[in-house]
């Protein structure tokens, strides 16, 4: 199948311009993970494990950024999406798992935005306890289905939501910011600079592996401007909204971590109740703070839902437009929005949150579960600019110095998301063959109904070695090795 067979919407949708794609970059990373990552830079490392996570973190993930925006360059007629660039580089099969993982992993990470709601309303009201609770589920479940009514209006009406809500919530991180380095306390910062005085966090290295799950977890929705590209006013625009929106929040998430650390030990740090910011602003301006960040708690999380999940529906639709999944999965409504696809999402999120019942630490499982979803898309899509760069395809008439500098990004992007598999651990890596397995069971479907060729000889290799992990992962989990 042709990569760039795409089968147009029926609707009419309207452009989006550059603070438009800027601002669902933005509204799609800072969600819930900046309000807790003081606790869980706390329970890992110092400042200078800190800085040298965000140092790793925000080289490789830049190198990601210059990835997206190299490809929307050098290869616009790919306008569908992180899964692709999969399905151009490597085959229908790749890209079908690229989509799923893409998926599973907004699922997932909207999932955890309920949770998260529920964890903040738990500070005030013991009923939502941690947001694993019957009652938070409850509530959960009623914001599901109001944003789902919400979305099916019609993805322009969302998309302008999202852009007034990222405005809103910026400010109370920037308040945040400000307020605690003007209380500054240098012997804390002092003490917080190793923090091999509180107890044995391990050495550097090991502290570092051990922040690289929350730190890219902040930076899923990097690719936010690539999956709308469609919507793309104008085409340069989709590279340098993802640039923009990652340099813009790297800064932000950086200055909540170091300002946390110049007010807060360590080891309090560490125990704070999530979302953390709340407590550590509480400590440090009274009980009205705890009110004014859990306030800004709700208004991110809920905008960041409403991208991800405007962003899920689409990595359905697309595929199915193309062909790559079932074509029920295709059907529009008269807003123009994908109602389908925007149905199973929901659905999906609504069965994650009944899971969270059941699961031990359903807040940080599903921080870590997302995360470990989202590297395979991001792997392969490195991995096809680096393929484009190696063999030369789409760099007629550039210079080589151009070809060589984007090489270079492009391997540097797909070494650091193969550090990131190795830091998520083997579980999680099983964890995401046990949904990809059965998921095969939708390209199944697509390629009959289109009468075509299920594998070629290398993808049943993949697909082999997909079932495979499945089915280990499976069996860890009925046996109890693997624990949720």
């Amino acid at each position: 199948m042709s990569a760039t067979h795409t089968q147009e919407p029926t609707h009419a949708v309207a452009k989006m311009t550059l603070p438009t794609l800027t601002a669902m970059v933005v509204g799609g990373m800072v969600g819930a993970g900046v309000f807790s990552l003081p606790a869980r830079f706390g329970v890992a490392t110092g400042i200078l494990g800190s800085l040298i996570a965000w140092a790793v973190a925000g080289t490789g993930m830049l190198m990601l950024a210059f990835v997206f925006q190299n490809l929307a360059i050098r290869k616009p007629d790919l306008d569908s999406g992180v899964f692709i660039y999969a399905k151009a580089g490597f085959g229908d099969y790749a890209g079908f798992n690229s989509a799923i993982g893409f998926w599973a992993s907004s699922i997932a990470g909207n999932t955890f935005y309920w949770v998260f709601i529920g964890a903040t309303l738990g500070t005030f009201f013991d009923g939502f306890g941690d947001g694993d609770t019957v009652l938070a589920v409850g509530l959960a479940t009623c914001g599901v289905w109001l944003f789902h009514y919400l979305i099916a209006r019609g993805v322009r009406d969302a998309a302008v939501i999202n852009r007034i809500v990222t405005v809103f919530k910026i400010l109370p991180i920037l308040v945040f910011i400000v307020v605690l380095f003007v209380n500054f306390d240098a012997g804390v910062f002092s003490d917080n600079w190793t923090a091999y005085g509180y107890g044995d966090l391990g050495d550097l290295n090991e502290q570092v592996r051990n922040t690289m799950l929350i730190t890219t977890f902040v930076f899923i929705g990097i690719e936010g401007a690539s999956v709308y590209s469609r919507y793309a006013r104008r085409r340069e625009d989709v590279g340098r909204a993802t640039v923009m929106g990652f340099l813009s929040v790297l800064s932000i998430f950086a200055l909540v971590t170091l300002s946390s650390y110049s007010v807060v030990p360590q080891p309090e740090l560490a125990d704070t109740r999530q979302p953390s910011m709340v407590g550590v602003f509480q400590s440090v301006v009274g009980d009205w703070g705890e009110v004014f960040i859990s306030v800004a708690v709700i208004v991110s999380v809920l905008g960041a839902y409403l991208a991800w999940t405007l962003m899920a529906a689409e990595v359905m639709y697309i595929p199915a437009r193309q062909d790559d999944f079932p074509e029920f999965l295709g059907q529009e409504n008269a807003s123009g929005t994908p109602i389908t696809a925007l149905v199973v999402t929901s659905l999906a999120v609504q069965g994650m949150l009944a899971l969270t019942l059941f699961v031990n630490d359903a807040l940080n499982f599903m921080l870590d579960l997302s995360t470990s979803l989202a590297l395979l898309p991001y792997l392969l899509a490195a991995a096809y600019a680096l393929k484009l760069g190696l063999t030369g395809e789409a760099y007629d008439g550039v210079a080589a110095g151009v070809r060589r500098r984007e090489t270079i990004v492009a391997g540097a992007a797909t070494v650091y998301t193969i550090f990131l598999f190795d830091a998520a651990g083997m579980k999680f890596v099983l964890l995401m063959t046990v949904l990809l397995a059965p998921a095969s069971l939708l390209y199944i479907k697509a390629r009959s109904e289109h009468a075509r060729r299920l594998f070629s000889p290398a993808e049943i290799a993949l697909f082999a070695l997909v079932v495979a992990g499945g089915v280990i992962g499976a069996v860890g989990l009925w046996t109890g090795r693997i624990t949720l």
